[in-house]
């Protein structure tokens, strides 16, 4: 019966209508009758038809077949006006394949709670998020495939260097005639533990300063720069947080994270020897442009870190751009592609560069179900030993989703 109860305030939708929504509305038309609880979740499945090469004996001899399904459950509860609590958990992924839980949060949009109409001329504007839960660095999370919620991807995998975790914290925004504005600050832990480490994590800080407007009826522009800092560090996650592993099973690194790339700007208790620290800065400014059915997202991203044992700071640059065009009578077909390029130096002194390129596009059969396809290409060049010295790999991906 939750699913007949009615919408929710200040809610994206996990269906073809949440696309290119980024933060969660501000504005609503939905009025607070009493308590809602929304069940919703997300399934996704691929045939993947990859091959690949490399200087190393090691490679796997990749097969054509069908990956793991994923699947997510999430719960969306209204407890007061302006007030709701998000909550998701991963049925079946990848690097778990048991049933785990991803995060939460609370969203703060309304006062109501301490008195009706408390400081509503203030929360016109402003958002507040507390909780255990992914952080809103960039933009490109926005777009990303968060285990089984697959549907806001065009494309089938995250970029090389996918921005991604959750940490305990709070975020507060402040949005007003299309400019955008947030901080925020998290312990800087993806896993949560009292026990105190010999190397110290300070808290880290995000912020996000933006502008996003339609323009008119055929014509929207959003652009926003972000950053992420961490000054110590046991264990920076940023670019290692995905507990759902990636979308290309088995290729060059293999592992539940192979295609993607870690700057390793701080190492764990896997490490030999234990935890080795580090520090880290990161700047990405996302554009955005909506002409009528053609859609432009691009990623420039700045990357500058190092671990406790080394002396000089190391960089990273990455950059993406998708071009997509969108038509049907509710654009519920698209054909587009992708290009991501990730530079930088690795711990060993290897200058590297990893190139990818996606050309594909997808059908939305229902706002809630899409099939899409895909030809996908990576190439690794600089790295002087292991499995991406001279690495390749390329094919088609198929992938079905269902979100509601």
């Amino acid at each position: 019966m939750a699913q007949f109860m009615g919408p929710l305030q200040y809610f994206t939708p996990n269906d073809q209508t949440g696309l290119n929504q980024f933060e969660a509305p501000k504005t609503t038309d939905v009025a607070f009758d009493g308590l809602r609880v929304r069940i919703g979740g997300a399934n996704t499945l691929q045939f993947q038809a990859l091959r690949q090469d490399g200087a190393s004996d090691n490679l796997a001899n990749l097969g054509t077949n069908f990956n793991l399904a994923t699947s997510n459950l999430d719960l969306d509860v209204q407890l007061h006006n302006g007030l709701r609590m998000h909550l998701r958990t991963y049925l079946s992924s990848r690097h778990h394949s048991e049933a785990w839980v991803k995060g939460g949060y609370l969203q703060i949009d309304r006062l109501d709670f301490i008195s009706e109409g408390f400081l509503s001329d203030l929360m016109d504007k402003v958002t507040i998020k507390v909780g255990h839960m992914q952080i809103n660095y960039g933009d490109s999370h926005f777009r990303r495939t968060d285990n089984g919620a697959a549907i806001l991807n065009p494309f089938v995998g995250n970029y090389i260097m996918d921005s991604f975790t959750t940490e305990v914290g709070g975020e507060v925004y402040y949005r007003d005639r299309g400019f955008i504005g947030m901080i925020g600050v998290t312990n800087g832990k993806l896993n949560q533990s009292t026990i105190k480490s010999d190397i110290d994590t300070n808290p880290s800080f995000v912020g996000k300063l933006g502008f996003d407007r339609q323009i008119n009826p055929d014509l929207r522009l959003r652009l926003t720069g972000s950053i992420y800092h961490t000054s110590q560090a046991e264990r920076i996650y940023v670019y290692a947080g995905d507990r759902a592993g990636s979308r290309y099973y088995n290729v060059v690194e293999g592992g539940d994270y192979s295609g993607r790339l870690d700057p390793g700007f701080a190492l764990s208790g896997f490490a030999p020897g234990g935890p080795v620290g580090g520090e880290m800065t990161a700047f990405m400014i996302n554009p955005f442009v909506k002409f009528q059915g053609f859609e432009f997202f691009g990623k420039f991203e700045n990357i500058a870190g190092k671990t406790n044992n080394e002396t000089d700071t190391r960089t990273f640059n990455q950059y993406g751009a998708e071009l997509l065009y969108r038509f049907g009578p509710t654009e519920n077909i698209y054909i587009g592609g992708r290009y991501n390029l990730v530079t930088g130096e690795m711990a060993n002194g290897d200058d590297i560069e990893i190139s990818r390129i996606n050309i594909g596009g997808g059908w939305f059969m229902t706002k809630n179900v899409l099939a899409k396809i895909e030809y996908v290409t990576q190439n690794y060049d600089g790295f002087t030993s292991g499995p991406r010295q001279d690495a390749e790999f390329s094919g088609f991906m198929l992938e079905a989703v269902v979100s509601f």
